[in-house]
């Protein structure tokens, strides 16, 4: 007669990014280690970007089994990259689940800048944005936001041989709807035991949601803060923005008026130019209201078209006089031109074209 042995118990391995400090010395005196081991750890995870316990060479390799048996380290790899003429690089970054986000490096002479997604897709539908034709499949969490980073930041210095300066949560997805996630993010990124990256150099970007502007500032996050604005009054804004229908020009007033209050920071506005939309004079002098508001600097964007929307870019004369109108009347303007078009890398055409590979 046979006896039938029982089965081994699965163990669930947990993504260790998402175990707290003091999870994981609970977990490392539960199994006979030093709680120092921790600290060793989390060093490995954030400080030093391991994305395998091989690489953790300072801890025993009895430890590290012990970790692999019980943890993974759901990290953020590259599925693809294009290289534009002018130098941008845009990566396809494949998830553990086989979800895919886009993120870009754009390079300047003063600047190397990140542009990094919060989500899958986007679920605010702007009408002048590729991923806003995209269906919001889910929230990134705080790690694979910071992998983006780390994957840019080789890439920066890879091709260049300089460091990644700056962080501007731009990409796919609304950051403010990911909220928890993009701090968290902000926090590791900035902590010593983390990139180190100062706050000032890094940019969220939101579409506008009033109530979650108040929060950043209550929360006192170490960042800048845009406002994708786009258009000067209600009706043009609900028009490409359906957003704003719940986050009036008023309300956003009243959110950035008291960010600014609570923070002492300005806003950047973000303005990109439609031609025969948004272009005239009269428009420039709607912004010019609303750029007395509080402390700020409007950027003044070119469009890039994409296959879904109609929309194009302003002409270079009439972009050029809507800079003259605010710049003569006190206001800080820079006028975008846009990068990485060649290969679908400038602001608004990230897009997930290819298909996601399966987990």
């Amino acid at each position: 007669m046979l006896l039938e042995l029982p089965l081994a118990p699965v163990i669930k391995k947990r993504d260790i990014r998402k175990t707290s400090p003091d999870e994981l010395k609970a977990f490392m005196v539960e199994h006979g280690e030093k709680p120092f081991r921790a600290k060793q750890v989390l060093e490995w995870l954030w400080k030093n970007t391991a994305s395998s316990f091989e690489e953790m060479n300072n801890i025993s390799v009895a430890t590290r089994e012990l970790l692999a048996n019980h943890f993974v380290i759901n990290g953020v790899t590259v599925q693809n990259k294009q290289l534009s003429n002018d130098g941008t690089i845009k990566s396809a970054f494949k998830l553990y689940d086989g979800n895919v986000v886009e993120g870009v490096l754009i390079p300047h002479d003063t600047r190397m800048t990140a542009c990094i997604s919060s989500q899958v897709g986007c679920s605010l539908t702007c009408k002048f944005c590729a991923t806003g034709y995209m269906d919001r499949k889910r929230n990134l969490d705080a790690a694979e936001i910071y992998d983006q980073v780390v994957r840019i930041r080789e890439q920066c210095e890879a091709q260049y041989g300089t460091p990644l300066t700056n962080i501007v949560y731009m990409g796919m997805g609304e950051p403010l709807l990911n909220y928890a996630n993009v701090v968290e993010s902000v926090r590791r990124i900035t902590a010593p035991d983390g990139l180190n990256m100062a706050p000032r150099r890094i940019t969220i970007s939101t579409a506008g949601i009033a109530k979650m502007i108040k929060k950043l500032a209550d929360d006192d996050v170490k960042a800048n803060l845009a406002l994708s604005l786009h258009a000067p009054t209600d009706g043009k804004r609900n028009e490409i923005m359906p957003i704003n229908e719940a986050n009036s020009l008023a309300a956003l007033k009243e959110a950035l008026q008291y960010y600014h209050q609570k923070t002492g920071r300005k806003v950047t506005y973000e303005y990109i130019v439609f031609d025969g939309f948004n272009d005239g004079l009269d428009d420039a002098a709607e912004l010019l209201k609303i750029s007395k508001w509080l402390p700020c600097k409007v950027n003044l964007i070119e469009y890039n078209p994409i296959d879904n929307a109609s929309y194009q870019n302003a002409a270079d004369d009439k972009i050029t006089a809507f800079h003259k109108f605010l710049a003569d009347r006190g206001v800080q303007t820079n006028i975008r031109r846009s990068r990485g078009k060649d290969i679908d890398a400038a602001c608004g055409q990230l897009a997930v074209k290819e298909k996601a590979e399966a987990a």
